[in-house]
């Protein structure tokens, strides 16, 4: 169901990000290297990686132009044309042949979904809690900030800066936990309702911006593609788990492969090519440490992102001893920004360097949760209060009084 990878043609021109950082990106990636075995750079994979640069959903994306050309269908009906199939009701036969295949692809299995891995791995992420949050929005999040293109979008977009700061991350946190609730990624489930939603609203950002003077396609490559797409991903799966263990969880091969799986089904669901959907931690790092010598530097939107998402931290809705929690968020972060993307990477984001206190406490607190009350019953009943409470607790934070949503398509 997807678009296969395609072998290079003669004088075959990329985007002219590709690998123009790639000194800078083979430093970064260096762990990464380690963890996939990486003994020579694939010089095949990295062409194809440059072209993933213009490369895009496809389905997604012919739906999006139909539904923009005059008498194209409306979202309500590609809602529910999706609901309807879910529910075993194919299209009616005169709809739009671009609705049609976008509802086959999404309603599709592959073949070697595991419904069991799938669940498994979810409950791997639920029992993260806490640490989950923390890898998520410092090694994945500000961490990707150091690369220029997907930062550059969304700053095109206004997404991640100014009063939309808060919104835009709580929606991908709420994301994150729909897609890992129980249950939630199965057929018409909430996680799976809203994967298919944030697919369709790539597709709208891709459709607005290729038509945009604003966005430097020659070097930038497709807005939102399928190099940037797979890399993504990554961060919610491979980096997860390498920031995990950083900060003291043991996790198991049984449960990384849980988690892998998660997100490579997840992926199924966004469009992201099934060639880089991995089933192995080791096969994702390789993937990974490749993608980051195909990056370009950091932009001037990395700074202003990662700047924003700090600020942001004294602005969260805290219900007890709020005024002391709006000096505290921000100086935790800077601190565990400190262990996670080193000096360096602070300096080029215009961050401040703080000493890694708060990664020290995180160790301590792990170790002692997952390594010694998680042996008894009661302690993993106790760890999974604590993980189902900050779930809670930090979509309260970041949205407030709002009602959680994963974005608007516009």
């Amino acid at each position: 169901m997807t678009t296969p990878v395609t072998a290079s043609a003669p004088g075959e021109a990329f985007a002219t990000r590709f690998r123009a950082g790639e000194e800078r990106g083979a430093r970064i990636g260096r762990v990464l290297r380690l963890l996939g075995r990486v003994r020579e750079v694939d010089e095949d994979l990295m062409r194809e990686l440059g072209q993933g640069f213009d490369r895009v959903d496809e389905p997604a994306a012919a739906l999006v132009a139909r539904m923009r050309a005059p008498g194209g269908p409306a979202l309500r009906d590609v809602t529910a044309a999706v609901r309807a199939a879910v529910s075993g009701r194919q299209p009616r036969a005169d709809a739009p042949q671009e609705l049609r295949r976008f509802v086959e692809v999404v309603t599709a299995e592959p073949d070697w979904l595991d419904r069991e891995q799938v669940e498994a791995g979810a409950a791997v992420y639920r029992r993260l809690g806490r640490t989950a949050g923390d890898v998520l929005l410092q090694l994945s999040l500000i961490g990707g900030y150091r690369f220029g293109g997907p930062t550059d979008l969304l700053v095109a977009t206004g997404g991640l800066t100014g009063d939309t700061t808060r919104r835009r991350v709580a929606e991908t946190q709420h994301w994150t936990v729909l897609v890992t609730e129980p249950g939630a990624l199965l057929p018409g489930g909430p996680g799976w309702s809203a994967t298919v939603h944030v697919r369709l609203m790539h597709a709208f950002v891709n459709h607005r911006f290729s038509h945009d003077d604003r966005w430097d396609q020659a070097h930038w490559g497709r807005p939102i593609n399928q190099t940037d797409q797979a890399a993504t991903l990554g961060l919610f799966s491979g980096a997860l788990l390498v920031g995990a263990r950083a900060l003291g969880v043991p996790i198991s091969r049984h449960e990384s492969d849980a988690v892998m799986h998660l997100w490579r089904y997840v992926g199924w669901l966004l469009g992201v090519d099934e060639a880089w959907l991995f089933a192995t931690e080791r096969e994702q790092h390789r993937f990974s440490y490749h993608v980051l010598r195909a990056q370009d530097d950091v932009t001037p939107a990395g700074g202003e992102l990662a700047r924003s998402i700090v600020a942001t931290q004294s602005t969260l809705h805290f219900r007890r001893f709020a005024a002391w929690q709006r000096v505290y968020a921000p100086r935790r972060l800077l601190s565990m920004l400190r262990m996670f993307l080193g000096r360096q990477s602070l300096r080029e984001l215009g961050l401040p360097v703080r000493l890694p206190w708060a990664s020290v406490a995180a160790i301590a607190a792990n170790t002692w949760r997952h390594r010694v009350l998680a042996r008894t019953p009661w302690g993993r009943r106790r760890l999974q209060a604590w993980s189902r409470r900050y779930r809670d607790e930090q979509l309260r934070r970041y949205f407030g009084d709002d009602v959680p949503d994963v974005g608007a398509i516009s």
